[in-house]
């Protein structure tokens, strides 16, 4: 692919909360249509590198592009420009329990900037469909299984039609059956040409739904190969 399919490139960077340098001397790039699995045993690095990118931490050192963005000069005031560009889904949901789906979808909009209602009825009744709630937009965060929340959090993520989805333990908290639901969405997202980065510790789903792994390991980032044979227990060690 050529630079303009370029969504994320990381070049000698370092990854740091502020006491404590988390990843150093990195170097990724990631592509639109890629789906990417960020893997590692907890406190590896997994979940500070995805706050580095959509810029909740500062880039530490180095070098760093994310949807046309550069992180080591992004201003204040850039963030939110950049984080339209993002869909980041949480494992926790983070929905506003007070109001209903419908509600949720149009506070982000809103948010964001839409002003006409018809466009911004439109859009949400878009998204729904895309992750199969179309006629649950009426019903409160806490009338829906997990599962169906997180599909509202997807839903949420793809209001803006970002460039790179950033999921982070997306089914942490759901049964495999709805895991599989999860990841089938997501994979789809991919194949529609966004850049999907998971971070996640669910490795029977990474065999189930192939895509390319890199794993935090000891302050790096080492990709590991699909056709490589390795031991899915032995991973977080």
């Amino acid at each position: 692919m050529d630079t303009m399919d370029t969504k994320i490139q990381l070049t000698d960077a370092t990854i740091a909360q502020p006491d404590n340098v988390i990843l150093t001397n990195i170097n990724l790039k990631i592509d639109s249509g890629e789906l990417v699995y960020l893997i590692g045993r907890t406190g590896s690095g997994k979940s500070s590198l995805l706050k580095t990118l959509y810029a909740d931490l500062p880039l530490a050192k180095g070098s760093g592009t994310v949807a046309g963005f550069q992180l080591e000069s992004l201003r204040r005031k850039q963030i939110p420009y950049l984080r339209r560009k993002l869909g980041i889904v949480f494992q926790d949901f983070q929905l506003l329990i007070d109001r209903n789906v419908h509600e949720n979808l149009l506070f982000v909009l809103k948010a964001t900037g839409w002003k006409n209602k018809i466009e911004i009825e439109n859009r949400i009744q878009d998204v729904l469909n895309k992750v199969g709630l179309s006629q649950k937009g009426y019903k409160m965060p806490n009338e829906l299984s997990g599962g169906e929340q997180q599909r509202v959090v997807i839903a949420r993520a793809l209001l803006n039609n970002p460039e790179i989805i950033l999921a982070d333990e997306p089914t942490g908290n759901l049964d495999p059956e709805t895991s599989r639901g999860i990841l089938t969405l997501l994979t789809e997202i991919s194949h529609n040409g966004r850049a999907v980065i998971i971070a996640t510790h669910d490795y029977s789903l990474i065999k189930e739904f192939p895509g390319r792994i890199i794993k935090c390991d000891h302050e790096s980032l080492v990709e590991l190969k699909n056709d490589d044979v390795f031991d899915f227990s032995d991973i977080d060690k």
